[in-house]
């Protein structure tokens, strides 16, 4: 009899112990979810080592998989107060390029090149700073010359890399940005949004071909683990986007090509020192591309999928 009373009294305790449990449980998760997160303050100033892999899939339009590009950038940051202009210096230390399943290959002029970083557009029509004469005839590492799309694509890695990890993940000087989100569930409009940055590069790309944003939008989706730190993730989706393109390959050849595109992912930062861990983005660019010359036109279809990941230093060297 005693055993049973005992039992019976085990059991209560352990379900008031329970019920205690989940209104405590109950009450951290309501006050978690009603957080109000702080995005204005300023990143941590600390070295920072990034490795971006990019992945580009250009399909025809009955699905056929015709080639596949990888694009992969080690890329070392250092804050503004230990670079000798007191900018924000990021220096390539290598960039390897593959097609299909050919050779990796490097592009020697870009490794262990510097440059500082700078918002926006700058004087020389410059995006985010980047030297556009950089680009101007590449060769790889064999000694071939590449061409003017894929040398594009190489720059454009910069400009991604740049757009996810500054511009967007960043506090912006003007406007709305992510430092206007405050709640998880909330979603702002970027003031990137319908904006039309322009995408000439020497003389691969020319003037007067552009990229035009959709409505470019921010939204805290919670919480998670990256690097073993906690991190806000932030997903940021475009809206539809427009695009034209003009190439001059040989003298009085014009390839003009025109499109739209929507890139979305989402974006990891540590919830410290709000440095970004990692980023995932995937883009769909649907195009059409005339030649004067037959076939005189070739619609495509391309897959991108990036990869952004803050790591150490003994990863960055392997």
């Amino acid at each position: 009899m005693k055993k049973q009373i005992l039992n019976k009294y085990n059991i209560v305790i352990w379900c008031f112990c329970l019920s205690v449990t989940n209104i405590l449980y109950s009450q951290n998760m309501e006050a978690l979810l009603n957080y109000t997160f702080n995005f204005s303050q300023n990143t941590t100033e600390n070295s920072q080592n990034f490795i971006m892999n990019s992945v580009s899939k250009h399909f025809s339009p009955n699905g056929t998989l015709n080639k596949t590009e990888h694009f992969t950038l080690y890329l070392k940051y250092l804050p503004a107060q230990y670079s000798q202009k007191k900018k924000k210096e990021y220096t390539c230390i290598k960039f390897i390029f593959q097609q299909d399943s050919s050779e990796k290959v490097t592009i020697p002029v870009l490794s262990n090149w510097s440059y500082n970083y700078h918002s926006g557009i700058d004087e020389q029509n410059q995006v985010f700073g980047i030297d556009h004469q950089k680009f101007e005839n590449l060769k790889d590492s064999e000694g071939n010359v590449l061409s003017k799309g894929i040398s594009y694509n190489i720059y454009n890695t910069f400009i991604d890399f740049h757009s996810f990890c500054n511009y967007l993940a960043e506090p912006t000087d003007e406007g709305n940005g992510i430092q206007n989100l405050k709640k998880i569930g909330q979603r702002i409009v970027h003031e990137s949004a319908y904006s039309k940055p322009p995408v000439s590069l020497g003389s691969n790309i020319s003037e007067g071909s552009f990229f035009q944003n959709g409505e470019v939008t921010l939204t805290l989706k919670g919480l998670s683990i990256v690097n073993k730190k906690p991190c806000t993730m932030v997903h940021f989706d475009s809206g539809e986007c427009s695009l034209k393109v003009t190439m001059n390959p040989m003298p009085d050849f014009e390839v003009i090509t025109v499109g739209r595109s929507h890139w979305r992912g989402d974006m990891y930062k540590d919830l410290k020192t709000h440095l970004i861990q990692k980023v995932i983005m995937t883009e769909v660019v649907i195009s059409e591309t005339v030649l004067p010359a037959p076939p005189n036109k070739i619609n495509s279809v391309v897959e991108r999928n990036i990869i952004i990941e803050n790591v150490n230093d003994y990863t960055f060297q392997q």
